[in-house]
């Protein structure tokens, strides 16, 4: 009984901040017909007023609203490029956020290109690990082998998710430092909307750090595999 209750916390520890980071997007993403434009053009029209020369804004997929600093594009999803809501707006000047820091060469940008990389290469040798683990397994039947791959699996996945809190700095400035000080000073939002703004950005700042984190639940059958090798 013990053991499943330290799943359900396990899981829940996990899974809510994406819960949470989704929630408040979807909350906040309802079209508001007074908004004066869509977060695609608050995009283009802060990057006007901060002078970002050179920087684009683009229509990207679904949920994959960034900044390109290779491309210097601010990319949003369709529903924040075309959205009149506050989570469009939001978003938006998040990721022109990250679009200053760029210009600016500030170094908490530099996180982001310094860190991900390696998240990302730690992540992609975990799910390496436990890919061909099985496969590994059969050729030189020691189940001790096993037992060590999926533990060199579930740690590196860990520690990818981990290296994104590295980021958050980067995350947080674009939202808190940039962001905010800009729709508010600007009056692009109304008084009565900024604590719904702080929300969303602080969602925005976290969305990352999330969704590494949730990948970490997908490891669960992993180490359901590695109790029954014991």
């Amino acid at each position: 009984m013990i053991y499943a209750i330290l799943g359900i916390l396990f899981v829940l520890l996990i899974y809510l901040p994406q819960i949470w980071v989704q929630y408040i997007m979807r909350h906040y993403a309802r079209e508001i017909k007074t908004m004066p434009g869509t977060g695609g053009e608050l995009a283009k029209h802060l990057i006007d007023v901060y002078q970002l020369k050179d920087v684009i804004v683009e229509e990207a997929q679904p949920g994959q609203d960034h900044f390109d600093p290779q491309a210097k594009a601010v990319r949003l999803s369709p529903s924040n490029f075309h959205g009149r809501s506050l989570t469009a707006v939001a978003v938006a000047a998040h990721e022109v956020g990250h679009a200053i820091q760029f210009h600016r060469q500030e170094p908490v940008s530099q996180l982001r290109g310094k860190y991900m990389p390696t998240a990302i290469i730690i992540k992609k040798l975990g799910i390496g690990a436990l890919m061909f683990m099985p496969v590994i397994t059969g050729i030189i039947h020691v189940p001790q082998v096993a037992i060590l791959l999926t533990l060199a699996g579930v740690l590196a996945m860990i520690v990818s998710a981990l290296v994104y809190l590295i980021i958050l700095p980067e995350e947080l400035d674009a939202s808190f430092n940039k962001a905010l000080p800009m729709l508010i000073k600007g009056e692009y939002i109304e008084a009565q909307q900024e604590n719904a703004i702080r929300k969303v950005l602080q969602a925005a700042a976290l969305t990352y750090f999330a969704a590494a984190l949730a990948d970490v639940f997908r490891l669960w059958r992993w180490i359901g595999y590695l109790r029954m090798m014991r």
